[in-house]
């Protein structure tokens, strides 16, 4: 059975449509309405001949669940259909997609411009790994487009984005930087797990390659790892076949959960978003409340441009404490409609410092030259009640205040101008 072959396409659906229908109107087995999961790690046949064509891609099928797998070809297809692609190629955790990109297009002697800030992962990607295999790895300051350009224009064979970025929400200019990037021949890559392919998409604005950790918004759950890379079929028929030999294929359960998640994800957007403004809005007046990171806000240096290439904010935030990683620790466990963890985009909203969460994997030194300060927090805002986060952050700094101590701490940040950062 080609799942690809049967999938039907709905370019005039409106997204809203899509995250439902897209990639699944095919003939599951038993009549079947929802995609099943094909736990086979193999897929037998009787005529040996066809076999070896379909193992050659000249016939369609299945063989071994680590090339493809039914359950997970559904996945690949609806996100096709999200972003626009030609074709996906899902791997097992969102950084197993990162790195295989990478690693797909990038080999020693070749060089590779990307911003500062990006997730901690990334970074050490950056940082670490492509250096050992004789990479030349340029980051520029993120906020810095002329900086970026110059960097480009010296010659490079991938340029890597991510905007909005975690966990400071800073704004790249896609179209002008993918202008820069085909002026010398290199292949662009965007990270669009912030934004979602609902808020942005960036192959539209002229990118090559766009990597999803689907274990954030696209599951919306947060009980399931997975990645996908979108793109032309003649990129992702190299990231499938590293993916093949390297082997970090998606498990067809997994796939499951992410299809299932998808399904709703314009719904949860919806909520998310909208109380995503409110409380940026509101970080903004909190005396403790040093600087607010929304690219909703139309104070955010970036405010502009997201409006340019995105349809809606987001549902991340991330504020800067006065008083810092002290501050944190008081605030955080006084929320009751919040889990302090590693993860964001699931239905429950989630605090959590970048020393934990996005960047846990850097030293102390390594987030201060990222700029990326201990008083930093990260709210993935959840499909609660927007009133009741917003009162739930009120009551915590509200009890800071009342703590013996904190009097001194109050006048002080009640005297600093909020920053939004740049």
């Amino acid at each position: 059975m080609d799942i690809k072959q049967q999938a039907a396409s709905h370019p005039e659906a409106a997204i809203g449509t899509r995250v439902v229908w897209g990639g699944e109107q095919v003939q599951h087995p038993y009549n079947a309405t929802q995609t099943p999961i094909v736990a086979s790690a193999a897929y037998g046949y009787d005529d040996i001949d066809k076999w070896y064509d379909v193992a050659l891609g000249k016939e369609p099928g299945f063989i071994y669940s680590r090339m493809s797998n039914p359950t997970v070809a559904v996945l690949e297809n609806k996100l096709c259909e999200l972003e626009r692609a030609e074709s996906a190629v899902a791997f097992s955790t969102g950084m197993a997609a990162i790195s295989g990109v990478l690693h797909t297009f990038l080999s020693h002697g070749q060089r590779v411009v990307s911003t500062r800030d990006s997730y901690g992962g990334t970074n050490k990607i950056f940082e670490e790994f492509l250096p050992r295999m004789g990479v030349d790895v340029m980051l520029c300051d993120t906020a810095d487009m002329d900086a970026l350009e110059r960097e480009i224009a010296k010659g490079c064979n991938v340029l890597y984005l991510e905007t909005p970025t975690n966990p400071t929400l800073k704004i790249v200019d896609i179209r002008r930087l993918v202008a820069a990037a085909k002026r010398v021949g290199a292949l662009v890559i965007a990270d669009n797990t912030f934004a979602t392919p609902l808020n942005q998409n960036p192959l539209a604005l002229g990118v090559d390659v766009v990597v999803h950790s689907a274990t954030k918004f696209l599951s919306g759950h947060g009980d399931v790892l997975g990645g996908v890379v979108c793109g032309a079929e003649s990129l992702m028929a190299q990231v499938r076949h590293y993916r093949e030999i390297n082997g970090a294929s998606l498990d067809p359960f997994s796939a499951y959960l992410i299809i299932r998640g998808i399904k709703t994800l314009a719904l949860r957007l919806r909520q998310q978003q909208a109380s995503a403004q409110l409380l940026a809005e509101y970080l903004c007046t909190e005396p403790m409340v040093e600087t607010v990171n929304y690219p909703g806000l139309p104070q955010h240096p970036g405010h502009a441009i997201a409006c340019s290439q995105m349809s809606g904010f987001g549902a991340i935030a991330s504020f800067v404490l006065v008083g810092g990683m002290p501050t944190v620790t008081r605030l955080l466990p006084l929320l009751k409609y919040a889990h302090r963890a590693g993860n964001l985009g699931a239905v429950e909203t989630i605090y959590g410092p970048a020393r934990t969460t996005s960047h846990v994997e850097n030293t102390l030194e390594e987030r201060q030259a990222l700029g990326i300060c201990e008083g930093l927090v990260r709210v993935s805002v959840g499909i609660e009640d927007a009133a009741d986060l917003l009162a739930d952050l009120q009551q915590a700094f509200a009890a800071i205040r009342s703590q013996p101590g904190q009097a001194g701490l109050h006048v002080l940040s009640a005297q600093r101008p909020i920053e939004v950062s740049a």
